[in-house]
Parts: structure tokens; sequence; C-alpha cells
């Protein structure tokens, strides 16, 4: 019984420093832009851009497969951002920014389909078959996907509503007339 211990035991030590060893001579060096660019996407893996997450679209990026204005919840500053990081110059003026938006539903005229539940990338629909859904706002993402599925129009995006949390002080205005001076 020893001898099976310790001959498994000398197995597992030796496979494991071969592991090791191989591990240190194997390794397969990743592009460093390409994690900075994944750190500077939302990282709500909603699709919008076309990929399966940020971290495929943050690959694309870096490869310059892909623009820089592919991330629509990212908006204009982001496309910015990336353009910076990758020195490229951007065309802007396509793009539209509406801010952050969150899905809403029309009680009364959801009929509980469930077409909106089966496309939303983060569960935060609630709703059963025939029942009224609802959209939790912690978890949406402001894809939009839900609203392209709704067969009533029931869905719709809404600017999402200033509370505590998510007020932010508006920055003052610079005037030429005190740059100048």
């Amino acid at each position: 019984m020893l001898t099976a211990v310790g001959s498994l035991t000398m197995m597992g030590v030796a496979l494991g420093g071969l592991l090791g060893v191989a591990s240190r001579y194997l390794a397969v060096e990743g592009n460093p832009i390409e994690g900075e660019i994944k750190d500077l996407l939302p990282g709500s893996q909603c699709g919008q851009c076309g990929y399966v997450g940020c971290a495929q679209a943050a690959a694309a990026l870096a490869k310059g497969e892909a623009p820089v204005t592919l991330c629509p919840p990212g908006g204009r500053a982001l496309a910015q951002q990336l353009a910076a990081k990758l020195g490229i110059k951007a065309d802007l003026s396509a793009m539209s920014d509406s801010g952050p938006q969150l899905a809403h539903v029309a009680e009364e005229i959801c009929i509980g389909c469930c077409k909106c539940i089966k496309v939303c990338p983060t569960d935060a629909i609630l709703g059963a078959a025939k029942q009224i859904h609802n959209v939790i706002r912690e978890a949406c993402t402001g894809c939009g996907a839900c609203v392209d599925r709704c067969p009533t129009e029931a869905m719709t995006m809404m600017p999402m509503p200033i509370t505590l949390q998510h007020w932010i002080w508006p920055k003052p205005m610079v005037s030429v007339a005190a740059v100048a001076a």
C-alpha cells in the first residue's frame, strides 16, 4: 500500500514539474495594447458591436480590423479615447451620442410573449409567459436588443433617470474671453 501511494506521489510531482517547465517555455505573449483597450471598453458584453464580448472587440481593435466607433454604449467619448490610444484619427461626425439609456416596458401594451427575455444579454428583463414584463435597471446595459424583438412595440429606450447615484456635477463652461486673457 505504501508503495502505491509513494509511486503516485512521485508521478504527481514529476508530471507537475514537467507542466511547470512547459508553461514557461511554451508561453504565448499577448498583445499589451489589447488589454489596455479591453479596460477602456464598458465590459457589458452586450454584443452591439458585432462581437461576442468586449475581449473580442478589443482584439479586433488592436489588430486594426474594427473601427473605433464600434461601441454604441461607450458613445463618442469612448471612440475618442480609443482613437487616442491607437494613435489614429476618427471621423465622429456620423456618430450620435444619446447618452446612457435603459429599456422600459409599456405595461398596457405588453402581451408577455417572452421574446425580449430571450435576447437580453444580461437577463435584465423579468417576466413569464402571458405576464407583464419588467426591466431591472441595475442590470440593463441599454443595448436595445429587446426593442428590436418586441412585436407589440411595448419596449422602448428611455434616457437613464438622474438619481443621486448617477448625478454628475456639470463642468463649467470656459469662455473664449477668459482663455484669451
